[in-house]
C-alpha cells in the first residue's frame, strides 16, 4: 500500500501551499511576564546528535536511579539521575528512531530500519536483536516477561525480554497519508494497547497477540488525504483505570483500560499526547493551545493560546505547573490552576519536540540538539 508520512512542519507546508486564503500566521511571539518561580539546572549533558536530521521523538526514560538517553545516530548512555554522572556509553552506529524504554534490566530502543534492540541496562550490553518489518519511531516497551512493538505500518509484534525470540505479530491496515510517528504503546501484565495511525485504539493480549477490544476515536473526514489524517501520535496516557488518547483533527477520549468503553470524548487535535494530574487533563494542541480538561465531565477548565503555531512538546506536569517545549528550545511553566506563566528558560537552540520526562521532584528535558537537562525548582 502506498503511504506517506508528514511531519506536522510539512503538513502546514502542505497547507499552507494548497490554501487560496490568508498566508499562514508566523508563529506567536513570546509574550514577556514577571517570573514567579525559579527553574535551576541541576545538571545537564550533551547526547551526541540528539533527534538528528530527521523527525525523531526520541525520549529519555529512568528506571531507579539511572536516566538512559540515546540520539539518532546510536549514541546510548545511562547517567545518574541526581547528578548525570555517566555510568556508561554506548555507541551502537546504528540509525536509533525509536526510544528509549528502560524496565526490568533491559533497554529497548527501535531502528529504521526495524531492528529491535534490547541491551543490558547495567552494562549496556547486547542481549538481543529482533526484526520487524519497517521502521520504528516509537519505544518498544516490556512489562517484565513480554516486548511490544509498534511500527510505522501499525504492525504490532510481541518478543519474548529473555531471547528476543518473536511471540506473536498483529497486521492492521494503517491509514494512506499519516505524521511521521507513532504513538508508544501501553503495557500492563496482561494487556497490550496501541494507537494505530487510523484514528482507532486497539488492546491486544500480551502474551498472544490476540485482540480484546477495539475503538474508534476518530473517523477521518474531509476530502483530501490531508483533511482525512486522524493519527494517534502522542504517548497513550493510563490513570488508575482510565486510558487517555488524542488524535489529530478529531478527538480526545477518556477510556476503560480494560474494556475499551469511552467514559467521555470531545474535539481536539494533537500530536503530542496527554499530561494529567489531580482530575485535570492537559493537552498541546495542534495550533499551540495548551489546554487543561476537566477528567469528570470533560469541560475545559482554561486555555492560554499564547504560544500558538510555536510546536509545542507534549505537556508533562510539575509540581503545580503545566511545562511544554517548543520550536526555538524553549520550556514554558504555565499554572495547572489557570494557565499563566510562571517561568520560562532556554534548553537547547535546535528546539524541544518530546515531552518533559517528570520523576518526584526532578524535570528532565532533551533538546533536539541533544541537550538534556535537569531542572529543580529553587
Amino acid at each position: 500500500m502506498w503511504r506517506k508520512l508528514l511531519t506536522i512542519c510539512s503538513v502546514v507546508l502542505v497547507l499552507s501551499a494548497c490554501s487560496s486564503g490568508p498566508k499562514e500566521l508566523p508563529p506567536a511571539k513570546l509574550v514577556k511576564f514577571n517570573p514567579e518561580i525559579n527553574l535551576s539546572v541541576s545538571w545537564s549533558r550533551s547526547i551526541g546528535d540528539g533527534q538528528g536530521d530527521l523527525y525523531n521523538r526520541l525520549a529519555p526514560a529512568i528506571d531507579g536511579s539511572i536516566i538512559y538517553a540515546a540520539d539518532a545516530e546510536g549514541v546510548v548512555m545511562a547517567m545518574d539521575r541526581f547528578n548525570g554522572k555517566v555510568k556508561w556509553k554506548k555507541k551502537l552506529k546504528l540509525p536509533v528512531s525509536g526510544g528509549v524504554s528502560a524496565n526490568n534490566g533491559v533497554v529497548l530502543l527501535g531502528t529504521l530500519k526495524g531492528e529491535v534492540i534490547a541491551l543490558d541496562s547495567s552494562t549496556g550490553d547486547v542481549r538481543w536483536k529482533g526484526q520487524v518489518n519497517s521502521e520504528i519511531l516509537s519505544a518498544p516497551v516490556t512489562n517484565g516477561n513480554e516486548v511490544v512493538v509498534q511500527t510505522a505500518a501499525d504492525t504490532l509484534f510481541g518478543f519474548d525480554i529473555v531471547t528476543g525470540n518473536q511471540l506473536w505479530r498483529y497486521d492492521n491496515y494503517p491509514a494512506i497519508l499519516t505524521l511521521r510517528g507513532s504513538s508508544t504503546p501501553v503495557i500492563t501484565q496482561d494487556i497490550a494497547v496501541f494507537g494505530l495511525s487510523t484514528g482507532q485504539v486497539v488492546a491486544l493480549d500480551v502474551k498472544q497477540g490476540i485482540p480484546l477490544w477495539g475503538q474508534v476515536i476518530a473517523i477521518p473526514k474531509g476530502r483530501s488525504e490531508l483533511e482525512r489524517m486522524v493519527d494517534i501520535d502522542g504517548k497513550l496516557l493510563v490513570s488508575g483505570s482510565t486510558l487517555y488518547v488524542v488524535t489529530y483533527q478529531g478527538q480526545m477520549a477518556a477510556l476503560e483500560l480494560t474494556t475499551g468503553r469511552i467514559l467521555w470524548q470531545r474535539m481536539a487535535s494533537s500530536y503530542t499526547g496527554v499530561g494529567q494530574n489531580a482530575g485535570t487533563a492537559f493537552l498541546s494542541l495542534a495550533d499551540g493551545t495548551v489546554q487543561a480538561i476537566d477528567e469528570r465531565n470533560s469541560s475545559e477548565l482554561w486555555a492560554n493560546t499564547q504560544l500558538a503555531r510555536r510546536q509545542l512538546s507534549g505537556p508533562a506536569t510539575f509540581y503545580n505547573y503545566v511545562a511544554v517545549g517548543d520550536f526555538e528550545g524553549y520550556l514554558h511553566l504555565m499554572s495547572q490552576l489557570d494557565g499563566h506563566f510562571v517561568a520560562r528558560r532556554k534548553i537547547d537552540g535546535d528546539g524541544v519536540r518530546v515531552q518533559p520526562l517528570v520523576v518526584d521532584n526532578i524535570m528532565y528535558v532533551y533538546g533536539n540538539g541533544g541537550k538534556l537537562v535537569a531542572l529543580t525548582i529553587k
